[in-house]
């Protein structure tokens, strides 16, 4: 079992936030001895770019612009010693986006499914998105 200890000051945090657009081989610059990728998903306009934002730096923003295509952000901590790097993988919500977010699925380690406690609707989805991590994902997803 891991713990996470707390740093003393942001400075000992590393962060990192690359678009998909961007060189991913900038990400390798840093040594970890552990790389978790976790995707985001969900319906659109659940809050998963808010969830993002405040994994990088605890603060949101309410209004957002939907994510187009697959956005991610990078967070490197220190556990027990270890140098861990965690990608989360903001995925785009909207049908018209899904065949590019499901090649994400491949390779993530771990999912969290996002709904929107105001919208019966996105709950009732979220069979649809247990299904495709099953479809989509590894075996070990």
């Amino acid at each position: 079992m891991c713990s996470l200890s707390s740093p003393a000051d942001d400075t000992e945090m590393q962060w990192c936030r690359t678009s998909l657009f961007q060189s991913a081989g900038r990400e390798d610059e840093e040594r970890c001895d552990f790389l978790f990728k976790i995707i985001l998903i969900g319906d659109s306009n659940v809050g998963k770019t808010c969830v993002i934002q405040s994994f990088r730096s605890a603060e949101v923003t309410e209004l957002q612009h939907n994510t187009i295509g697959v956005d991610f952000t990078v967070r490197s901590i220190d556990v027990d010693g270890r140098r861990v790097k965690m990608q989360v993988w903001d995925t785009a919500g909207q049908e018209r986006f899904r065949t590019i977010t499901q090649s994400y699925y491949r390779s993530a380690h771990g999912a969290m499914i996002a709904y929107d406690l105001s919208r019966r609707d996105t709950f009732d989805s979220l069979p649809h998105w247990i299904q495709a991590l099953e479809q989509y994902g590894a075996a070990s997803l």
